[in-house]
């Protein structure tokens, strides 16, 4: 069994979808040759990208099942090569993800995802953050673009009351909000974490 297959058991996700994530790594590394979509050039860095982008999905899997609308709106700011808003959208098809992403490059890539892989819930959007109007959406998250404390901040004003705000810890810190929810992981031989932060009602 694969690291990846091993992941997606772990994480409750169906074993049909290391296929599709597979395919989203060969187009991945195709354009990366081209376009530095990210520094991970080889399959392994690439696939342990996905495998932490992975972590993020049974909490957004929980607050849609939580929620009443029949598709849950997600926000991930920082898109870039689709990390984690990609996998939410293959993991999750009745979510609807919008993706940010102001680098045209990155965002051209993006839209090429949605029309090679077929995913009609994927909404990238080459806009930045203070360009984006809309401030309703039930869960938002970035992974590695904002310092975690200001992205929980930022997040926060995108969300709903009752929405929750997702990021990602690879360093214990000391100085996050006191209601903050902290889910553990080991990525190989590193432990990382999703901090969790929910909007007050």
């Amino acid at each position: 069994m694969t690291s990846l297959a091993l992941t997606l058991a772990s994480l409750a996700l169906p074993a049909s979808l290391e296929e599709r994530l597979d395919q989203f790594s060969e187009l991945f590394r195709k354009w990366n040759r081209s376009i530095n979509l990210s520094a991970a050039r080889t399959e392994p860095e690439l696939r342990e990208h996905i495998v932490d982008s992975l972590h993020v999905v049974p909490h957004l899997r929980a607050a849609h099942a939580s929620g009443h609308p029949a598709t849950m709106s997600v926000l991930d700011v920082g898109a870039g090569g689709g990390l984690p808003a990609v996998i939410a959208a293959l993991s999750l098809p009745d979510a609807h993800i919008t993706a940010l992403e102001p680098v045209r490059k990155k965002h051209a890539f993006l839209r090429a995802v949605v029309r090679e892989l077929a995913l009609p819930n994927l909404e990238p959007r080459a806009e930045r953050l203070d360009e984006h109007a809309h401030r309703d959406y039930a869960a938002a998250m970035s992974r590695a673009t904002f310092d975690l404390r200001d992205w929980l901040e930022l997040g926060c004003a995108r969300v709903r009351p009752g929405g929750i705000v997702l990021g990602f810890e690879a360093i214990l810190r000391r100085d996050l909000p006191s209601d903050i929810e902290r889910h553990p992981y080991a990525l190989n031989d590193r432990s990382r974490a999703i901090v969790l932060l929910r909007r007050s009602s």
